[in-house]
């Protein structure tokens, strides 16, 4: 099995980039799955049905979430009905949504689930006991042909602990929340594809994705005076690309980064 999973999608322009690549890059690397982090996808912060709907018509077919999961007013009940909106798993009991679920794509039964850090972010739960829980209710080579873990964090230190607690039981473990894509795509000992941040999908011309003036006021005169919004600039499409054997298990882990400000790389065919 192909599949592709692209980071944080901020704003329009994170929007734009995947509605003008992923189309081409599905149809070119054969991908049969889909699944891309949108929990900035409205304006920056959260996710709207509008906003869900460009996502999926530009092929995903799983959207995951963070920490701006509730942001948006209406993202509540889109979360809470539409099955292939995921918020993180580790919420507490009774939160609107789910954090995991199997999806029949292309033939195959392919688990997705979301996890948020706890190291510098908002305390939720264990995000690992959380892990555990999904991945026994459904095991690779059992269960499910794929699974995909998406643990949206600010520490490196917990995606790596993330990686190797799942090793052998995932296809792919991959960290989103920091907007910068890492040099570290690897393949585990036990055959789990790796990475710890699969970067932004939007403007790299700016920080983070914002644009520059407010949050460098504020880092040089620790005063806010105003929101921050999305840069508007050409977007980059930044993910990692995977390939499975017939266990689920990776051979194949490559970075994927198309356009805008940073240096094209993508995989062959």
């Amino acid at each position: 099995m192909k599949l592709a999973f692209f980071g944080d999608v901020v704003g329009r322009s994170g929007r734009r980039a995947v509605s003008d690549h992923l189309p081409g890059l599905r149809k070119r690397l054969e991908l049969d799955a889909v699944i891309i982090n949108a929990e900035n996808a409205a304006g920056g912060f959260g996710i709207t049905a509008g906003t869900a709907e460009q996502l999926f018509d530009a092929g995903a077919d799983v959207l995951t979430m963070g920490n701006h999961t509730f942001d948006q007013p209406q993202g509540i009940s889109l979360i809470d009905n539409d099955p292939r909106i995921l918020r993180p798993a580790n919420y507490p009991p009774g939160t609107p949504g789910r954090g995991a679920n199997l999806y029949d794509v292309n033939g195959y039964q392919m688990l997705v689930v979301s996890l948020h850090g706890r190291v510098f972010m908002d305390a939720l739960d264990d995000p690992f006991q959380a892990a555990e829980r999904e991945l026994a209710a459904a095991p690779l080579g059992e269960v499910a042909d794929i699974v995909v873990v998406d643990l949206h964090a600010e520490a490196t230190s917990e995606k790596n602990a993330m990686g190797y607690f799942c090793d052998g039981r995932a296809s792919l473990v991959v960290g989103t929340h920091q907007h910068v894509p890492t040099a570290d795509t690897r393949i585990l000992p036990q055959g789990t594809a790796y990475q710890t941040d699969a970067g932004m999908c939007g403007d790299y011309n700016s920080v983070i994705g914002m644009e520059i003036d407010e949050p460098l006021r504020r880092f040089t005169t620790r005063m806010r005076s105003a929101r921050f919004e999305p840069a508007t600039g050409t977007g980059t499409l930044c993910g990692v690309f995977v390939e499975t054997d017939g266990r689920g298990l990776a051979v194949r882990a490559e970075p994927i980064r198309i356009g805008g400000q940073l240096a094209d790389q993508v995989p062959a065919a």
